[in-house]
């Protein structure tokens, strides 16, 4: 029988319908997917063999769940993630507060509905993506919120006494009953607020203002936690720790494929954007080598993270500088250049927590320093590796680039020139040329000027050229006539 054709508890019996805890419902459904080969948790990279298969043995073992990890690791995705592992409909008896289940309720409305209507109860479905409920544990949460508290309004509409259950208002907990329930930042969430989620987790008793309801919830706890939390702001308090049956260590992307992948599908960009700017596939990686950069930089708190959405704001700011350069001189069409990312570093500045030293340089000079040092890491795997005290410089194979920076006054690549100018300006510098036929001569002919301008920008990291910021660009000198300029 169709559930559009089940409106009462006995069509709901005469069809053969079998309640299950959620539980239940999770694992049956992950053991369907797993036996069909079917993807679990899609859309999260990164994690497919570590936190996942974690995660899966959890859910199995039918255990509440802590997800402990740094900012941005995707720990509240994964949740909502789980809500595709439930039925796509599940029925309850209609108007409950706490979504009883027809064949096995638990609230005294329920109970009291059937009792009085008997095989002809109404009833009600609701879908999976109605059954997520989540609540962000901050120190103004009461017992209330959670849990309940006496309503006096309802008692006297109703006109009964406090001594009558009836008067109970139902906090988000047992109003999740049956559904998935994440409290993120759980150390954020006082002590004794964590203390009543005791008998939830355990013993399925609520207690609200001196009424011990005997209720045995059914729900999927997910807490998330930052362990920067435990000693910052609060703990999970241990007897709470105990009752969790599973705690997962989520991470941050293991490679630079996987953070670009991650940073393709969550960055807003649309149609004309993507049309409008081309970005060499070098400048994906160095984006993303900037935040794995950060991760190590002593300027900046380990324990607080370098959370995924840096190197996602990041991309969207690269796109839009390179975009409103191309509105400004009336073009289509253009190319990300390595310029473009010192358009990135208001999308650094925020997201990144600086210890002393940090501070002490400023925010935009660390994020400065952390595209350099991406551009330092990058350099070897494309060209000859510059080592600092060469014996002999004329052999180096950059002898030819730095002799013509000697000859020249300067070289000045400005931030709004046009695409034209810019190939121009790149292609006035013959050394440039013969270094990417020498060691780059299958580099995609679209993203050869990117890779020209990389090579100065490389020189300048491993001190063979200087770059100084003028108005409106950068210039490129001989390192020496440059000291001596300044002397």
């Amino acid at each position: 029988m169709k559930i559009e054709n089940i409106n009462t508890l006995g069509e709901l019996i005469q069809s053969g319908y079998q309640s299950k805890s959620i539980k239940d419902e999770l694992r049956d459904n992950l053991r369907a997917k797993i036996i069909a080969g079917l993807p679990v948790f899609e859309g999260v990279h990164g994690f497919e063999n570590t936190v996942i298969p974690e995660l899966e043995r959890a859910i199995l073992s039918r255990h509440n769940i802590n997800l402990l990890g740094l900012r941005g690791q995707a720990k509240t995705r994964l949740a909502r993630k789980m809500i595709e592992l439930l039925d796509e409909y599940i029925p309850i008896v209609a108007g409950s507060e706490i979504n009883d289940d027809p064949l096995n309720p638990i609230s005294r409305l329920a109970k009291d509905i059937i009792a009085d209507k008997k095989e002809a109860t109404p009833i009600a479905w609701i879908h999976r993506s109605e059954r997520f409920f989540e609540k962000l544990a901050t120190p103004d949460v009461t017992v209330a919120d959670l849990i309940g508290d006496v309503d006096p309004i309802k008692a006297a509409n109703l006109k009964l006494s406090y001594a009558d259950d009836r008067v109970i208002h139902f906090g988000m907990i047992p109003r999740a009953n049956r559904c998935i329930f994440v409290i993120n930042e759980l150390p954020d969430l006082q002590a004794r607020i964590q203390v009543a989620l005791f008998n939830i987790l355990q013993e399925g008793d609520i207690q609200i203002r001196g009424f011990k309801v005997r209720m045995p919830l059914d729900m999927q706890f997910v807490f998330t936690a930052n362990p920067e939390d435990y000693t910052n702001r609060g703990s999970i308090v241990t007897p709470l720790k105990d009752r969790i049956g599973s705690q997962i260590l989520t991470h941050y992307p293991e490679t630079i494929a996987i953070a670009r992948t991650i940073t393709h599908q969550e960055s807003k960009l649309d149609a004309q954007q993507s049309e409008t700017v081309h970005v060499p596939s070098l400048a994906k990686d160095l984006l993303e080598q900037i935040s794995f950069e950060a991760r190590e930089s002593e300027f900046i708190d380990a324990k607080s993270g370098v959370s995924a959405r840096m190197s996602i704001t990041m991309y969207e700011n690269l796109v839009s500088t390179a975009e409103r350069r191309a509105l400004r001189e009336g073009s289509t069409n253009t190319t990300v250049r390595l310029s473009d990312f010192m358009g990135v570093i208001p999308a650094i500045t925020g997201k990144v927590e600086l210890v002393y030293e940090g501070e002490q340089e400023g925010a935009a000079v660390v994020a400065q320093h952390l595209i350099g040092d991406a551009i330092h890491t990058f350099f070897p795997a494309f060209f000859p590796k510059i080592e600092k005290l060469e014996r002999d410089a004329n052999s180096s194979p950059y002898a030819n680039l730095l002799e013509w920076f000697f000859a020249e006054t300067g070289f000045e690549l400005l931030d709004d020139a046009t695409d034209t100018t810019y190939q121009k300006q790149l292609d006035s510098i013959p050394p440039l040329e013969a270094l990417l036929k020498k060691y780059q001569p299958d580099f995609p002919q679209e993203d050869k000027y990117f890779l020209k301008e990389f090579i100065l920008w490389g020189l300048v990291e491993y001190d063979k050229l200087s770059k100084d910021r003028v108005a409106v660009g950068y210039q490129f000198k001989d390192l020496y006539s440059n000291y001596i300029n300044k002397l």
